[in-house]
This record gives C-alpha cells, sequence and structure tokens, in this order.
C-alpha cells in the first residue's frame, strides 16, 4: 500500500540526502507538494511529487512507482535501477534531458537593472498579484506561473512573480512554479508571436531582483538548452545534464 506522509521523518530525509533540488525540499520542507512510500515505519524508498515533477529515490518499488498522480507527469529517477522500472512499467513513457543549473549563483545586480530598463515603451511590467492571479488562470500559456499552488491564497502568501503587459494582456512572464523556504523555482514562458524581444530575460531579471530583495533564492533548472543559454545572460552557470521521464498516466 502507498501511504503520503503527513510529516517527514529523518529516514525519509535521508533517502533523498544530496539531491539539490528545490522542488524536493519543497516536498520535505512540507511548504508544498507531497511525498509517498510505502513502508511508514521503515522506509527504503520514496516518491516526491509537487505540481508536475516526481523524483524517485531509494530501492526501485513498483508498487509506488504505479501510484503516481494520474495525468502528466515528468519523472526524475535517482538511478539507473529506478529508469529500468520506469521503462518496465510505462514503455509509452518518453525519455528526455534536462539541464540542472548550479544553486549558488552570485548576482550582478546592475547587470540586471540594466536588462529591465530595456523594455520597450510599449510594454508594461507587473506584479503578479490578485488581478493577475485571475488572468493567468484562464490563459493556458500562462497558467503554470500559479498551478502548482493548491488555491490563489496560497500563491498570493507564498509565490512570487511579475508579468509583462501589452495592451492589457499578459505577453510574457517568471514566476514561482514552486516555493521552498529559501527561496523559488522559476518558470518562464512568452507568448510565441512575442518571442525574440527580449521580454522573458526582462521579467526574469526582475523577477530574481524582487527575490534578492526579500532574501529569497531563485533557483533554475532548464528543460532545453534555450533555456540554459536565458539562464547564462543572467549570471546562472550550467551544472550538467540528468535524465527524466514524461508519463500520461
Amino acid at each position: 500500500m502507498v501511504y503520503e506522509l503527513n510529516e517527514i521523518s529523518n529516514d525519509v530525509k535521508s533517502l533523498f540526502g544530496g539531491w539539490e533540488e528545490t522542488l524536493i525540499y519543497s516536498c520535505l520542507q512540507q511548504v508544498m507538494g507531497k511525498v509517498f512510500v510505502t513502508d511508514v515505519h521503515r522506509p527504503k524508498s520514496a516518491f516526491a511529487y509537487v505540481g508536475c515533477f516526481g523524483f524517485l529515490v531509494g530501492i526501485p518499488d513498483k508498487e509506488l512507482l504505479m501510484n503516481i498522480p494520474a495525468g502528466f507527469s515528468i519523472l526524475t529517477p535517482s538511478s539507473k535501477e529506478w529508469e529500468e522500472l520506469i521503462e518496465k512499467c510505462y514503455p509509452e513513457a518518453k525519455k528526455i534531458t534536462r539541464y540542472a543549473i548550479k544553486k549558488d549563483t552570485v548576482f550582478d545586480r546592475k547587470h540586471l537593472e540594466d536588462i529591465v530598463k530595456k523594455l520597450p515603451t510599449e510594454y508594461e511590467i507587473h506584479l503578479l498579484d490578485n488581478q493577475i492571479y485571475d488572468m493567468c488562470v484562464v490563459e493556458p500559456q500562462f497558467s503554470d506561473f500559479v498551478s502548482a499552488f493548491d488555491s490563489k491564497e496560497e500563491f498570493l502568501s507564498k509565490g512570487r512573480g511579475v508579468v509583462i503587459l501589452k495592451n492589457g494582456k499578459i505577453v510574457s512572464g517568471a514566476s514561482s512554479y514552486t516555493r521552498y523556504q529559501e527561496g523559488i523555482e522559476i518558470e518562464v514562458d512568452t507568448l510565441p508571436e512575442e518571442r525574440r524581444k527580449h521580454l522573458a530575460m526582462v521579467a526574469c531579471a526582475q523577477l530574481i531582483l524582487n527575490c534578492l530583495d526579500e532574501g529569497l533564492y531563485p533557483s533554475w533548472d532548464a528543460q532545453n538548452m534555450n533555456s540554459v543559454k536565458l539562464a547564462e545572460k543572467l549570471g546562472y552557470e550550467f551544472w550538467h545534464e540528468y535524465t527524466a521521464y514524461e508519463v500520461n498516466r
């Protein structure tokens, strides 16, 4: 049987020990997300899940893997054995490569401020507040800015974000996909017709500055090399590639 943990024991934390991933921190710190095990008292494996991202550690456990939440998930295995079990249990899963970014970036504030100043005059930058939240929810392109949070109230309390408006419409932005105690995990997107105008870079620069003002760390994990290049322009450094699986259950 699979159990969702109400309290995170040291045994469970030790299973994830050394995995530098802020989405895991969100779950272990119980800021948001969930952790599942098949043995509450002596867990030998665990599954942390937040948003649509899942992380599998310990001894590969088929029962745990077969009980991931319904819908679309991106699963990250901690070992080759977990990879093999994912491929066996979900033969239709798509194996992908993602790109980890270093977590100890020291940002150049002036560089970020100079980026923000380059926003063309026809655009307006705005905090992701109560009104903007409602706009994100109904806009498929930007729903992930807030979708990992259980409610508007939770996002407005824990989340952070900025959007770029053109004629009152969201065309780009950057937000906290998730929150952990020490910071956020950045989500960024731009409407296809507004890309290649540096709007995403401006939004990210402003969000990073806002985080620095609050003493929060703005963590970055890249889906593709374009995301890596954007991160590097903001001051981040590439760390390493890793394997993940896209699964529809």
